[in-house]
This record gives structure tokens, C-alpha cells and sequence, in this order.
């Protein structure tokens, strides 16, 4: 499979890091992490929020739970955030859902990343394309985008 810019920009800052490749017609995360054999609780997706002001904020959670937008909002310094439209996701990130990672996006927003992964010593997040994921130390991701940790999230809703 071909390197994703991802991957290039982790090589460039020698950070150690272990491709995965999989069927890129499944974007369920929780379906991703049963084919790559890894607990949802290292495995993470990137959602982008918004504040009204054009002001954009980058969250990184587990896949089997949902963000919690008041305490991110919190997290953030901001009264109130709401789910970026996944149409300006492509123009605003470089990336379509599915494949959103945290590094290389065309601009660099506030990262935040679920307290969680601060009690795994591997997690997973995308590549930057659908079909795509790497594994990574939580410090490394953490020091690359200069990510926060914060309690961010709440059970799915069924």
C-alpha cells in the first residue's frame, strides 16, 4: 500500500509509528477496530467542531464513544461548539470523512485529545485516507499536534 501523507510527515520527524491497512468501504470505527483486532479503547476518531465565529477546533476520541459538545465546549474556552458540516470538512481539513486525522491538516486548529488515552501505551487513528489507520504512542501524537488531554466524551446514544 502507498504512504500517506500522514505517514511522510511522521517519518520526517522520525516518530515511530505502525501502518494498517484495511477494507476502505467501511468507515465505522467501531467496525475498524474489530478488523485490526483492537479494543474501541485505542482505537480513535478525529472530529473537527465549530464555534459560530469561525473559529475551528479538532477533537480526537474513542470510536465507540460520542463527544460530549458541552465539555468540549468547556475544554476549548468557548461557549458553545457544534459538529462541523461534512461538506466543509474536504475544503477546511484536506480530508473527507472517514479519513480525518489530526496530523496534516491544511491548517493547524486547537487538538484535543479524550483523557483516555492517557492509560494506553498504543492507539490507532486514520491515516489520512479511508482504508488507512496508524498505531502510534499517545506521547507522540500528543507532542506532534500539540494536543490537550481532557474528559470530552459521553456514552453513544443508541
Amino acid at each position: 500500500m502507498e504512504k500517506t501523507n500522514v505517514m511522510r510527515l511522521l517519518e520526517q520527524k522520525k516518530i515511530k509509528y505502525t501502518p494498517h491497512f484495511y477494507d476502505n468501504t467501511m468507515t465505522d470505527g467501531e467496525s475498524i477496530a474489530r478488523v485490526l483486532g483492537e479494543s474501541c479503547e485505542c482505537t480513535f476518531k478525529t472530529l473537527v467542531t465549530e464555534d459560530g465565529n469561525r473559529h475551528y477546533f479538532v477533537f480526537v476520541i474513542p470510536v465507540h464513544l460520542a463527544l460530549d459538545l458541552k465539555k468540549a465546549a468547556k475544554t476549548a474556552g468557548v461557549k458553545a461548539l457544534a459538529m462541523l458540516p461534512q461538506k466543509n470538512l474536504l475544503p477546511l481539513t484536506g480530508y473527507i470523512h472517514g479519513g480525518c486525522s489530526p496530523i496534516g491538516m491544511k491548517k493547524k486548529f486547537p487538538t484535543y485529545i479524550d483523557q483516555s488515552v492517557t492509560t494506553i501505551d498504543k492507539m490507532f487513528c486514520s491515516a489520512g485516507k479511508v482504508g488507512a489507520q496508524i498505531e502510534v504512542a499517545p506521547r507522540d501524537l500528543i507532542n506532534y499536534t500539540g494536543a490537550k488531554t481532557a474528559d470530552l466524551t459521553k456514552p453513544k446514544e443508541a
